[in-house]
């Protein structure tokens, strides 16, 4: 969602002011038509690309934990640097995520309940391959570190960084770029520490 460079289609659209709809006011606490207006449509008019709220509450969570695993398969892929870069990467990328998806963070925690069985499930088997994705990762710069102590960390790291929505909004804070290295360095600092 956040790496795209090109113009939103309709559909992303809808599920961007959806995302910011529910994270403010709660799933239940949104109609479709609220939905339909934030994008210059009608309420109906939605159904031309969802069949209702509950299959964009399911996209949203979805798609954005697939989003986050092939980004992460993607730098393990690309990664010619060695174990520290890889690590750095998979830290810039869920960094990117958490800055630029606040809405979603905030609609994993309160609304994940909401989903499906199968969706939920889809949710938390994806959710899982990514945190092992990191463990892995984690323990070629620390091997020191076993791998309950590892799963530990990545966990904890992924708290930090999922912390952003309590951040004041992103005006207030002190430049993305500033806040992006703050976040980095605390990541690499609680996996150094979890390592001693």
């Amino acid at each position: 969602m956040a790496t795209r460079t090109d113009a939103p289609t309709r559909r992303e659209q809808i599920l961007r002011e959806a995302a910011r709809l529910f994270a403010e006011r709660g799933f239940h606490g949104v109609g479709v038509d609220e939905i339909g207006a934030a994008v210059g449509i009608s309420g109906p008019g939605l159904y031309r690309h969802f069949a209702g709220k509950d299959a964009m509450l399911a996209e949203l969570l979805v798609g954005i934990s697939g989003q986050l695993m092939t980004g992460a398969k993607r730098r393990v892929a690309e990664a010619e640097q060695g174990p520290d870069a890889l690590l750095d990467s998979l830290i810039e990328g869920h960094i990117d995520f958490a800055l630029d998806d606040r809405d979603l963070i905030t609609l994993h925690d309160r609304e994940l309940d909401r989903l499906r069985d199968s969706d939920r499930k889809l949710v938390r088997q994806l959710q899982r391959q990514y945190v092992e994705l990191w463990v892995e990762s984690v323990r070629k710069v620390y091997p020191e570190l076993a791998e309950p102590h590892a799963r530990v960390a990545v966990h904890a790291v992924f708290g930090l960084l999922n912390s952003t929505p309590h951040l004041s909004r992103p005006g207030s804070l002190p430049g993305r770029a500033a806040t992006a290295q703050m976040l980095h360095k605390l990541a690499r600092g609680a996996f150094a520490a979890a390592a001693e």
